[in-house]
């Protein structure tokens, strides 16, 4: 594998961990699962954050090496702290999950990484946020429309059904049934079949 990399190298002349990363990915398109899993971790042992990332996602779903949440997390905490978007999103959902500490603490910790990750244009951060906000112990219903309203204005249907919630029971915003019945015809337009349910009621 590092002689395929070290050719790869020479053709495009890029860093030996890009190559490697690369393989990775091919291989995994191609199905061989275990063959990706190593180039991502020597590429990731590298200090390469897209190729840590790719081993955190190996580990979380099993793919190539067997399912281990904690090495996952270690990963995905690697990539995170190299400002890696998708990975700080990931290693949110699993420290508010399956992290260790105080709930307090990892609470505090995801939050922070999840708003890096929503300002870094990731939707499913946005989503997240926004019903998060919603749905916590003290809702900050403003907030949480803001990351929803993001996440709608991404392509995320399901975020665009619950912006048409926000209006129909003025949460964060002026009760607006018209304005409600557009973003549930948009959300229902892009195949989110709660919307279809709520335009009939």
């Amino acid at each position: 594998l590092e002689e395929a990399a070290f050719q790869l190298q020479q053709i495009f002349r890029i860093d030996i961990s890009i190559a490697l990363n690369i393989l990775g990915i091919e291989s995994m398109r191609a199905g061989h699962c275990r063959v990706a899993f190593t180039c991502f971790k020597l590429a990731a042992d590298r200090g390469y954050s897209k190729a840590q990332f790719n081993v955190g996602l190996c580990y979380e779903h099993g793919r190539g090496t067997a399912k281990d949440l904690a090495k996952a997390g270690f990963y995905y905490c690697q990539a995170a702290s190299s400002c890696h978007p998708m990975a700080q999103y990931h290693y949110a959902r699993l420290l508010l999950q399956h992290g260790p500490g105080s709930h307090r603490d990892r609470q505090h910790k995801a939050v922070t990484l999840l708003e890096q990750a929503a300002a870094a244009g990731i939707t499913e951060a946005q989503a997240y946020l926004g019903v998060f906000y919603m749905r916590g112990l003290q809702a900050q219903e403003k907030r949480g429309l803001k990351y929803l309203l993001q996440a709608a204005n991404s392509g995320d249907a399901q975020s665009r059904f619950h912006v048409g919630i926000c209006y129909e029971q003025g949460l964060g915003v002026q009760q607006d049934p018209a304005e409600a019945l557009r973003h549930y015809r948009h959300s229902a337009a892009a195949g989110n079949s709660q919307a279809r349910e709520r335009l009939r009621a």
